[in-house]
């Protein structure tokens, strides 16, 4: 019985995956690039210990990773097509009422050919390294998160450089752009395609950027950003002040024990305030600076983070904590993502192979939250008993 069991889960998901294929089907032009991206998608979510040209080949039969490797160089299939109906697909089967969430990951590369590489800052290893940085924005509900967007970050010596971008299949048309500016894109494009989304959250990065939380507000979108402690706002009485002296002119009192959610070690509790700044031309809207006291254990000393946010007037503040809890989301994403969907085993140096990679990775990736999110929803509940006095 177990084994027509685990058959049946094989052919289960085996059909899942199948309709996620058909559903992308319209972003190729011919039949070779379409079958061969579902032997792909199988190989990112196999079992095999590195999920490159030549291994995902193997996996798929073929004898050299040519085949692969002109599924991502050179065939003709729009990813941007792909991508859009990735992100249908993560709200469909996640639900509406989520939080988009902007933040970055490091791909540690070798030499400097590879399009965007470069010595910067990664979170990845926590250090300065060659690397490329994908700027990405995920979709997170309670059934799940998913990432649902990507840009490649090129820095100003790579597109000051028109010979080297060339080089990389960077078209001349493709200028610099910051982060918060490649992540307003992606959240334009996730606000034009009717995304359902209540919130916005991302890291100091995004939430520094004065940009990114005006067009907030005048795309009606709220966000809980974090920023540096100084930082500056408009108070309720017109004075520019830093957000550190903000919050330390709170009372005791004003500070709540709460829970941004649950953690690795169990509930991430943590004190919180926030005090209300000068509102924004929406009558309906309010700003606050929130801050996060982080409680110290085994000796290591408590921390401080702030976060601007606006929104509705009648948030409450553990609406606001929840939001800024689910920034780490997307983090969870980036590691299932790379562990379980070979985001970052890739070996190609071209701009485009870049995208459409990383697209299909995120695909995969997709599709192991839906059905993972489908199972639990579906699992049966323990029992309760009740008794009666």
């Amino acid at each position: 019985m177990r084994c027509n069991g685990l058959v049946a889960e094989v052919q289960d998901w085996a059909a899942g995956l199948e309709e996620v294929h058909a559903r992308i089907a319209g972003a190729f032009a011919r039949a070779e690039p379409r079958a061969r991206v579902l032997a792909y998608l199988r190989g990112l979510l196999g079992q095999l210990e590195r999920k490159n040209g030549w291994t995902l080949a193997e996996a798929a039969g073929e004898v050299s990773p040519d085949g692969m490797q002109r599924l991502l160089r050179t065939a003709d299939w729009n990813a941007e097509a792909v991508r859009d109906q990735l992100r249908g697909y993560v709200v469909e089967r996640l639900g509406p009422g989520g939080v988009l969430i902007a933040d970055e990951t490091g791909f540690i590369k070798k030499g400097t050919r590879s399009a965007g590489v470069a010595r910067q800052y990664t979170g990845t290893t926590g250090k300065i390294d060659n690397c490329q940085i994908g700027v990405f924005c995920a979709y997170a509900t309670g059934a799940g998160g998913a990432l649902i967007d990507r840009e490649l970050y090129l820095p100003r010596a790579w597109t000051d450089d028109r010979d080297r971008a060339r080089a990389a299949g960077i078209g001349d048309d493709v200028g610099f752009a910051t982060k918060p500016e490649l992540a307003r894109r992606m959240l334009t494009r996730a606000l034009d395609a009717g995304v359902p989304a209540g919130w916005l959250t991302a890291d100091e990065i995004y939430g520094q950027g004065r940009r990114l939380r005006v067009w907030c507000e005048q795309h009606g979108l709220p966000y809980v950003l974090a920023t540096r402690s100084n930082d500056t706002v408009a108070t309720v009485d017109w004075r520019q002040r830093r957000v550190r002296a903000l919050i330390a002119e709170l009372p005791e009192s004003a500070w709540q024990r709460r829970s941004a959610g649950a953690g690795a070690h169990g509930l991430r509790l943590c004190d919180w305030a926030r005090v209300e700044v000068l509102t924004g031309p929406d009558p309906g809207w309010a700003r606050w600076v929130l801050a996060r006291l982080s409680t110290p254990t085994d000796g290591e000393q408590a921390e401080l983070a702030f976060y601007v946010c606006a929104g509705p007037a009648e948030t409450s503040l553990e609406q606001l904590i929840a939001v800024a809890g689910s920034r780490w989301r997307i983090e969870e994403c980036f590691a299932a993502a790379k562990n379980e969907a070979g985001l970052a085993s890739y070996q190609v140096r071209d701009y485009t192979a870049w995208y459409r990679h990383i697209t299909l990775a995120m695909l995969a990736h997709a599709y192991l939250s839906a059905t993972r999110a489908t199972a639990e929803k579906e699992a049966p509940q323990p029992e309760t008993t009740s008794s009666s006095r």
